[in-house]
């Protein structure tokens, strides 16, 4: 049964209407004509369902809090076609819901799933689902929802951009069965980490989607106008490159927490950090979202504001393009690592919140191996001794390293422009590199087109590039460097190694976690010796959060994971 009611009313659909949010939820003011028609039924639907709800009551109930990025939830609520981390947070933590979830401890724990069955031979999975939860408009969440979004995830046509989550399941309508309205199973081959991608893929209506085209997900109105979800809140409006506005889901179920203490939450785009940071020390954002190092100062000396860090999964590298002949020993790359003070980066550009990398598995995952915290730590008489054995022992006027043909050892260093950290590592680095015989020459070029010719496999111009990632909890670099990976997006290193290979062929397929250990620290060992990538460091995140703000928690997970408990003291709520 639907949650309790507070009275029946009477509502007029208008293309411009002024609807009640819900017994003492406030209005939502929004202008249905401009939006697409798919937006005017549904937005209606919601509305006039969540009117008949009744609202949560307390002391901690009530409020706006207003959290400030510097981009805008890329894809949006749709979790078929987004890559963008903030899109993610939103959709797993804020608007919709996944089966699964990661507890404090980061173990698989029930969410919307009350629980999975795992087979002895572990080909199937059985999930159970609650029974409680109900899509924004008033239509059930159930099994029905979960093999859609299974199938259009694993339609070659969707293009979803994490397909190696499904690697070794069975795509398709051979690998999903509903058993009933609140039980399916899922087919699979055997493989470690099997649970995790589904604390991460958001389930989505099958009411509103079923007839959209996989081809046409990625333009559909839902994820950027006006989504549906069935989570902690609802969305209310969205200003595009400006604001995302979501109001309290007072149906969310009592036994996941209950409603969410605040009355609405704001999502600001302001693209500009020192804008940023003057919102949140004017109390204009409640939570600041990853400031950068340089301005963690301003944050922990202000009055009413706290600095908050903590340990993150992104990792700062430099990918080098191993099909260029100057960098295609791996001797010259690990020269270039050795000669690169990557302590003096973290010191100095991050102000030591953040600690050096050798490798793309963050600290906070299992497998992480430890014994190599200390390895190719600077050392540039090394470096240079590789330097020599790889050919490039030559030493002009200019001091620059020449090979016997002649050829100076010169190396284009790209990164985005207006990325002013990546800008100082690129010149750490040319000064750096400089006192071993290394040209390093810093370009910055526009994003949109430095990826484009990173990931291009017909173009892969470039010699390095410093880029950086939040790794997923499930760690698979098969396409980043396994030898048959070169020629697509991801495979820009070029890297061809019979052992590699071999170790990211084995890893997926080992479930037991004691039995994938050496596996895996054989793995990093062997990333570390080739050097596809100079590592640089993993960076602590920062925020700033504004201290009326109550029941934020941050951890690897994300800035959102706690997002239903925040709340505001009455007295001090501003909006």
């Amino acid at each position: 049964m639907p949650p309790q009611t507070c009275g029946t009313r009477i509502l007029a659909i208008l293309l411009l209407a002024f609807l009640p949010a819900g017994c003492g939820e406030g209005t939502t003011d929004r202008s249905l004509a401009s939006l697409p028609a798919f937006c005017q039924e549904v937005l209606p639907q919601v509305d006039a369902y969540l009117a008949e709800i009744e609202p949560p009551s307390g002391e901690r109930y009530g409020g706006t809090a207003v959290v400030g990025g510097i981009g805008e939830i890329a894809g949006g609520m749709n979790a078929l076609v987004s890559t963008d981390f903030g899109a993610n947070q939103h959709q797993t933590f804020v608007n919709l819901m996944t089966l699964l979830r990661l507890n404090e401890e980061l173990e698989i724990v029930p969410y919307l799933a009350r629980e999975v069955e795992v087979n002895d031979d572990v080909t199937e999975l059985t999930f159970h689902l609650r029974d409680d939860i109900y899509w924004h408009d008033g239509t059930p969440t159930t099994a029905h929802d979960v093999e859609f979004t299974y199938l259009r995830a694993t339609d070659p046509e969707t293009t979803f951009p994490n397909a190696q989550y499904w690697a070794y399941y069975v795509g398709g309508p051979e690998g999903v069965e509903v058993v009933d309205d609140h039980t399916l199973r899922i087919r699979l081959e055997p493989h470690a980490e099997f649970l995790v991608p589904w604390r991460s893929m958001a389930i989505l209506p099958r009411h509103l989607l079923e007839e959209v085209p996989p081809t046409d997900l990625r333009t559909h109105p839902f994820g950027m106008r006006c989504p549906v979800g069935n989570g902690p809140f609802v969305f209310q409006e969205r200003g595009a490159d400006e604001s995302w506005i979501f109001r309290r889901n007072p149906a969310f179920p009592e036994a996941l927490g209950g409603p969410p203490f605040l009355e609405r939450y704001v999502y600001r785009v302001i693209p500009e950090m020192t804008t940023l940071l003057t919102e949140l020390l004017t109390g204009q954002v409640d939570f600041f979202i990853a400031p950068s190092p340089d301005q963690a100062p301003r944050i922990a000396g202000a009055d009413g504001v706290e600095l908050r860090d903590f340990e993150f999964r992104q990792v700062e590298f430099v990918g080098w393009n191993s099909r260029r002949s100057h960098l295609a020993d791996a001797r010259v790359r690990r020269a270039l690592t050795l000669g690169t003070n990557r302590q003096a980066i973290v010191d100095g550009i991050l102000g030591g919140y953040g600690q050096v990398a050798n490798s793309g598995m963050p600290p906070v995952h299992w497998a992480y191996d430890t014994t190599l915290d200390d390895a190719l730590q600077h050392d540039p008489d090394e470096a240079r001794r590789l330097l020599d054995e790889a050919g490039w022992s030559e030493i002009g006027d200019d001091g620059i390293r020449r090979n016997t043909e002649g050829e100076r050892l010169e190396i284009d260093l790209e990164y985005n422009a207006g990325n002013q950290q990546r800008q100082s590592v690129a010149e750490v680095m040319q000064s750096s590199l400089r006192d071993i015989g290394v040209a390093v020459r810093p370009r910055a070029s526009e994003y949109a087109s430095l990826l484009g010719r990173v990931t291009d496999p017909e173009s892969r111009d470039f010699d390095g590039v410093i880029l950086g990632w939040v790794a997923d909890f499930r760690v698979d670099e098969h396409d980043l460097f396994h030898s048959n990976k070169g020629d697509h997006p991801y495979g820009w290193a070029g890297t061809e190694d019979e052992e590699l290979d071999r170790l990211l062929d084995a890893i997926p397929l080992v479930v037991d976690r004691d039995e994938a250990l050496p596996v895996w620290r054989d793995y990093q060992a062997r990333v570390l010796e080739l050097q596809p990538y100079t590592y640089l460091f993993y960076a602590r995140r920062l925020a700033g959060v504004n201290e009326r703000l109550r029941g934020v928690e941050l951890d690897a997970r994300g800035e959102w994971v706690t997002v239903s408990d925040w709340w505001i003291p009455e007295g001090e709520r501003t909006r």
